[in-house]
C-alpha cells in the first residue's frame, strides 16, 4: 500500500508543480514576513543549452555581487533553500570575490520544471548555467544536493574548475539497506504535507531547528519553514531520488585535480560523516574542517567559514 502511495505521488508530481506555480516559484526568499535580500536579482535563460533534455525550458533566478575582474565564486545551495543561504558570506567577500549564487529549479525564484532534482541532474544545470553567463574557471561552493552537483561538475569539467568547497555533500553515502530506509521514510515525512498540511507544518518547523541550528541562521530558517508546504512535493522527489544509484558519484571522486576543502556540520542527522568518510578519503587534494553546525556550516557560522574558504581558495590561485 505505501509503496501505492508513492507511485501514485510520483504520477501526480507534473500537475501539483503546476498547481503550486507561483508558490513554488516565489520560494523561501518571497516570504512577505522576512524582509528581502538587498541584492539584486537576475534572471537567464538556459533553454538552449538544455535541449537535449526532455523539458521545454529553464529559467534560473541567481545573486550576483559583480565585479568583473573579481575571481569568481559559483554556490549551490541544499534542497529546498536558496540563494539567500549565501547572503553572509557574500557580504563577507564582497569585493574581493565575484559570488553568483543560483536558485535550483521551483526554489527562490527561479521556475521550475517538470522533472525530479538529483545530483545528476543539477550538474548538468549547472554546466548549462555557467556556459550561458560565459563564466571564467571558477571556484565552486555547494551544500547537500549542491555539494554533490559541484563535485560532479568538478570531476567531468576539471579545466573549468580551479577549487571546491563542499558542505556535507550528497551523493557519498555509503548506501546499503539503512540508506534505502532513511530515504524512504524522508520522503514518505514529506508527502505528509498533502494528507495533513498542519501536522506537517508543525514538524517540519521542528525538524529544521535541527537542521539549521543558532542566530546566524534564524531568518532564512524562517523562510524556509514558512514555504514548507509549498516545497514538500519536491522534497519528496529528491529524497526518493537520493537512493537512486544513479545519484552516487563515489566513483568520480578520485578523478578529481583540484585542491578540495571539506566542511562538515557534524550536528548533521541525516548526512553522516561515518557514512561518507570513506568516500571523502577518495579525493586527494583534501582538506578537512569541522563545523559544531546542523547541515550548512557558511549559513549557522559564516565567519568562520569565510576565515577558512579565503586563504583555501588564495592558496588554489
Amino acid at each position: 500500500m505505501m509503496r501505492r502511495r508513492w507511485l501514485q505521488l510520483a504520477a501526480a508530481w507534473p500537475a501539483v508543480l503546476g498547481a503550486r506555480r507561483a508558490a513554488a516559484t516565489a520560494g523561501p526568499a518571497d516570504n512577505p514576513e522576512v524582509p528581502p535580500s538587498p541584492h539584486l536579482r537576475h534572471r537567464v535563460s538556459a533553454t538552449r543549452d538544455l535541449q537535449s533534455w526532455r523539458h521545454a525550458g529553464l529559467e534560473l533566478s541567481y545573486l550576483d555581487t559583480g565585479g568583473a575582474d573579481l575571481p569568481v565564486l559559483v554556490c549551490l545551495h541544499a534542497i529546498g533553500h536558496g540563494s539567500g543561504d549565501f547572503e553572509a558570506m557574500a557580504e563577507a567577500m564582497r569585493g574581493r570575490y565575484r559570488i553568483i549564487a543560483p536558485d535550483w529549479p521551483g526554489q527562490g525564484r527561479s521556475g521550475p520544471v517538470s522533472w525530479a532534482p538529483g545530483v545528476r541532474a543539477y550538474a548538468e544545470i549547472l554546466r548549462a548555467f555557467v556556459d550561458a553567463l560565459q563564466l571564467p574557471r571558477l571556484a565552486l561552493v555547494g551544500n547537500s544536493v549542491g555539494g554533490g552537483a559541484a563535485l560532479l561538475y568538478a570531476a567531468q569539467h576539471p579545466q573549468r574548475v580551479r577549487a571546491l568547497v563542499v558542505a556535507n555533500p550528497a551523493g557519498l553515502d555509503e548506501g546499503g539497506f539503512l540508506g534505502r530506509m532513511v530515504t524512504r521514510w524522508m520522503s514518505h515525512r514529506f508527502a505528509a504535507a498533502e494528507r495533513e498540511p498542519e501536522a506537517f507544518q508543525a514538524w517540519f518547523a521542528r525538524y529544521y531547528a535541527q537542521v539549521l541550528t543558532g542566530e546566524a541562521a534564524r531568518a532564512q530558517r524562517g523562510r524556509i519553514v514558512a514555504s514548507g508546504l509549498e516545497i514538500a512535493p519536491l522534497l519528496v522527489q529528491a529524497w526518493r531520488g537520493f537512493a537512486d544509484p544513479d545519484n552516487d558519484i563515489r566513483r568520480e571522486l578520485p578523478g578529481l585535480q583540484m585542491p578540495v576543502l571539506v566542511t562538515w556540520a557534524r550536528q548533521d542527522r541525516l548526512v553522516r560523516w561515518s557514512r561518507n568518510r570513506k568516500a571523502i578519503e577518495l579525493i586527494a587534494r583534501r582538506q578537512v574542517e569541522f563545523f559544531e553546525a546542523g547541515h550548512t556550516p557558511f549559513l549557522e557560522d559564516p565567519a568562520r567559514f569565510v576565515s577558512l574558504v579565503e586563504p583555501f581558495l588564495a592558496g588554489a590561485a
